[in-house]
């Protein structure tokens, strides 16, 4: 349960406008920006962050990218990043057993090798205090190169601040991965 009032219509313009968005494009407001409504000087530069982030950042795949977000996610328990990280990713074209196998991937089979060192650099990122070691981040690199590792990393500290924020103001799930379901099939 939310300990803080989503309601954004008394918020301001600035509000109105991200709620007008939110219901445009993902049907319901999204309670992050509900939550951030209450400071338009948060919400409007969380919101500018979000944009660039995901607009410029792509040097690294998707399945890259989704399997950063939702580690941390998943360490930090923040049940709306991986309801929203799910549909999202989804819709990006990731595998969903991917997606899905994220909070057990260490006795999973689907991942390949590349995949378990970012999986596991985001759950060493996502520790307090950070368990990143020398040798996670040199093989990294190797593979990736700078610039997406600069990304990777990036990405993983975004998580980390929309997770931990969700988690401190109580978001939960909001039913985007229902979303996500095929319905059942007709026959007959």
């Amino acid at each position: 349960m939310a300990r803080i009032p989503l309601d954004t219509e008394n918020n301001g313009l600035l509000a109105r406008l991200v709620s007008w968005y939110s219901r445009r494009r993902f049907g319901k407001v999204v309670e992050p920006l509900a939550a951030a409504a209450h400071h338009p000087g948060v919400l409007l530069v969380g919101a500018r962050l979000e944009l660039g982030a995901s607009r410029r950042w792509r040097r690294l795949d998707p399945t890259l990218q989704c399997l950063a977000v939702m580690a941390s996610a998943a360490r930090i328990g923040c049940s709306w990043c991986m309801d929203f990280g799910y549909w999202e990713f989804h819709h990006r074209g990731v595998d969903p057993t991917k997606i899905g196998e994220v909070p057990g991937w260490r006795g999973s089979s689907v991942y390949t090798e590349l995949e378990r060192w970012v999986l596991e650099y985001a759950e060493a990122m996502t520790d307090t205090p950070p368990t990143v070691t020398d040798e996670m981040v040199a093989r990294l690199r190797e593979r990736l190169g700078d610039a997406r590792l600069v990304e990777l990393t990036a990405l993983i500290s975004l998580e980390n601040m929309r997770s931990r924020t969700n988690t401190a103001l109580g978001l939960e799930s909001q039913g985007f991965k229902a979303a996500c379901d095929l319905p059942a099939t007709r026959t007959g």
